[in-house]
């Protein structure tokens, strides 16, 4: 029997990183020595401490809770430390029916559309951007409405230039700051002025704030929720992936407002059974040791970053440091038709996989992603690789 995969699943393009993972396979079984600069998943291993923590608790033959459905029997203490992590590092004080536990934030992104969004509904994200916004729309059969992020603003949206009937038939809004991939900041007053948007216009701003730990040069990245009154007006997904090196772990937190985390946790309910009580308590050191851990790994990045950039440019980029996220966001070269074309050549001539930015949406054209989650001997050689390809 042959089966047909369902309309919303058609009306998907393939997925971003999984059809770069298929090209790299594809050349290194042509031979190819591939280095792949491509996927954002840090490279040294999750903290000491934190591993110490998980250990322990999946060995603690005093809780006879241990193996069980993490939804089933949560660790009381991982709402807690959240709520401690986010009056610390934000100044946000959040009630406990504030904060849903997540499997990380890309699992709770993709879920979050199916609590609110009924076919035909329009939901707006920025573009480029994180492919999942758009794949939760679809699944739960609404429709995308993309605000370009430009650098003549800086890779803020144009709230004001939205159409009128997108305002009033809009429901959700993601923003992604520190974003992905442009690798743009914002400030408290954009959120601001988002906030005070999406009031006069009865929507939800989802703010996505999976790289606010991960900033270089005395930036300190604030949260939407940090705005006066936010909470009527803002959900925020925050992730331990990125900033405690802990992507396989699947762990993080969609907090604020009070409607739409309930929401969410409604459809977790359904559809998952919750995190291994060892992850949740682990979550719990990251996020109360989040001072003492996050720096280093932050230290290893600026060195990264520093090193990637000063290549480039001695190559003839002009590029300047960006102050969040473990990328680069690079134009594409003279002579090349389009970011797919140049990331081919790259892994056809250098053995080396980028990211096109057309993979982020139409407004990521003429762009590629280089991410910093490799080793400095990894990037040192790819950029020699580049060198001689260009």
């Amino acid at each position: 029997m042959k089966l047909e995969r369902s309309n919303r699943l058609q009306k998907l393009p393939p997925y971003l990183f999984a059809d770069l993972r298929r090209k790299m396979a594809e050349a290194r079984a042509k031979g190819v020595d591939v280095i792949t600069l491509g996927i954002g998943d840090p490279d040294f291993p999750t903290a000491d401490p934190v591993v110490k923590e998980l250990v322990r608790a999946i060995d603690d033959k005093q809780d006879a809770n241990r193996h069980r459905y993490g939804c089933d029997v949560p660790v009381e203490a991982l709402p807690d430390a959240i709520q401690r992590f986010y009056a610390r590092r934000f100044g946000v004080q959040l009630e406990l029916d504030q904060i849903v536990v997540t499997m990380g934030s890309k699992d709770a992104i993709a879920k979050f559309p199916m609590a609110f969004l009924n076919p035909g509904d329009v939901a707006l994200a920025t573009e480029p951007g994180y492919p999942t916004y758009n794949i939760g729309h679809t699944f739960a059969g609404a429709v995308t409405h993309y605000l370009p992020l430009l650098a003549d603003n800086d890779y803020l949206p144009d709230l004001d230039a939205t159409p009128a009937a997108v305002r009033r038939l809009g429901k959700l809004l993601w923003l992604n700051y520190p974003n992905n991939p442009t690798t743009a900041v914002c400030d408290l007053a954009f959120y601001e002025r988002a906030v005070e948007f999406a009031r006069a216009n009865e929507l939800l701003i989802c703010s996505d704030l999976a790289y606010s730990e991960n900033t270089f040069d005395g930036f300190v990245a604030p949260s939407a929720l940090a705005v006066d009154g936010a909470e009527d007006s803002v959900v925020e997904f925050f992730s331990l992936s990125k900033a405690f090196s802990m992507t396989g772990w699947r762990v993080g937190c969609a907090v604020g407002h009070r409607d739409a985390v309930a929401g969410l946790r409604s459809v977790q309910d359904n559809v998952d059974n919750g995190q291994l009580r060892a992850i949740q308590a682990a979550a719990v050191v990251a996020l109360d040791h989040a001072d003492e851990l996050i720096p280093p790994i932050n230290d290893v990045y600026r060195r990264r970053r520093d090193l990637v950039i000063a290549t480039l440019n001695q190559l003839g980029w002009d590029l300047e440091a960006p102050k969040g996220t473990l990328y680069l966001w690079v134009p594409v070269p003279d002579g090349f038709d389009g970011s797919i074309a140049f990331a081919a050549h790259l892994l056809e001539t250098a053995g080396v996989a980028v990211t096109p930015g057309i993979g982020y949406g139409e407004h990521g054209e003429g762009f590629f992603r280089i991410s910093l989650t490799y080793p400095d001997k990894v990037l040192k050689e790819a950029m020699e690789r580049l060198a001689g390809a260009l």
